[in-house]
């Protein structure tokens, strides 16, 4: 696809635009207006000339990167509103995918978030672009970008968060500690919510996964798969931010603080933070008298 000869096969060029696609429905929400900025990408790959689109060594980036910028253009437009729940224009079916990909409580708690805050969360949490494509898209630089992305996550958690009794909360974390535990992974899916989403934050400090799990049954095995028993690993109950969530300890170091957010007694979202940089506060020779910690959650 970079130059006037190349042949690319069918079913590459298909998921090119469906990945083109899912960036610009992450960004703008479902309807026409995501279709309509992937067809302005197209229409300016193929506004370039030969010479210049055979000296793009990577389309797929350049088309991603357009996307993005095209997307990032609407988001800041006088104006604009990003679709509520559910809002599409009449005659557009909504993806199917999408909406399994991307829950109606997210996808309205992305809306409250400004353009350059709801981009650089989706370029860099749920698509794990390189940071120094997300600042070429964002027009900010890597360090600014990741601090958009913190403060994105901060707003999400605190808009996605329900009322539910401390109690309640407790007695759930502690039935998803114990169902790690025993690897009891019927039970573990019991306790989440169908539409349940995962964010692992490992800082690209730790090989941890770089885009969200969604649903019950894949939020389950990766929880199950990160939590896998093995030798001086121990699963503890500890306070973060306020609530009861499970903290890793690894040969007598924290490794992970899990964090859930809980609706209608089932697990909603669940926030790991393996970054090391964002642990070393529970991992100081004396810790807080109380046990209580804080951790700048995903």
């Amino acid at each position: 696809m970079g130059g006037t000869g190349d042949t690319t096969p069918l079913a590459e060029l298909l998921d090119e635009r469906q990945h083109l696609i899912d960036v610009a429905r992450w960004m703008l929400g479902a309807g026409p207006t995501a279709e309509e900025a992937v067809t302005e990408t197209y229409r300016r790959w193929y506004g370039l000339t030969d010479d210049e689109r055979a000296g793009i060594s990577d389309p797929r980036v350049w088309l991603t990167k357009s996307t993005g910028t095209i997307c990032l253009a609407r988001l800041s437009a006088p104006g604009r509103e990003l679709p509520g729940p559910g809002e599409v224009d009449a005659g557009i079916e909504p993806d199917p995918d999408l909406s399994e990909e991307v829950s109606d409580v997210l996808l309205s708690a992305l809306g409250s978030l400004s353009p350059a805050e709801r981009a650089a969360f989706v370029l860099n949490d749920v698509f794990a672009m390189p940071p120094r494509t997300v600042a070429d898209i964002v027009g900010r630089s890597p360090h600014e970008c990741a601090e958009l992305a913190e403060s994105a996550r901060r707003s999400l958690r605190a808009d996605l968060a329900h009322p539910t009794s401390s109690h309640q909360h407790d007695r759930i974390v502690r039935a998803v500690r114990e169902a790690c535990v025993l690897n009891d992974a019927r039970h573990l899916v019991s306790l989440l919510s169908r539409h349940a989403v995962a964010f692992f934050d490992g800082g690209g400090k730790i090989r941890a996964l770089t885009r969200p799990v969604h649903g019950d049954q894949h939020v389950a095995r990766a929880l199950l798969t990160l939590l896998a028993p093995r030798p001086r690993t121990v699963l503890h109950l500890q306070a973060a931010n306020g609530r009861t969530a499970i903290v890793v300890r690894h040969h007598d170091q924290v490794a992970a603080v899990i964090s859930f957010d809980i609706t209608d007694q089932r697990v909603t979202h669940v926030w790991a933070v393996l970054n090391p940089d964002k642990l070393r506060g529970w991992n100081r020779p004396h810790p807080p008298a109380d046990g209580h910690g804080a951790v700048r959650h995903v």
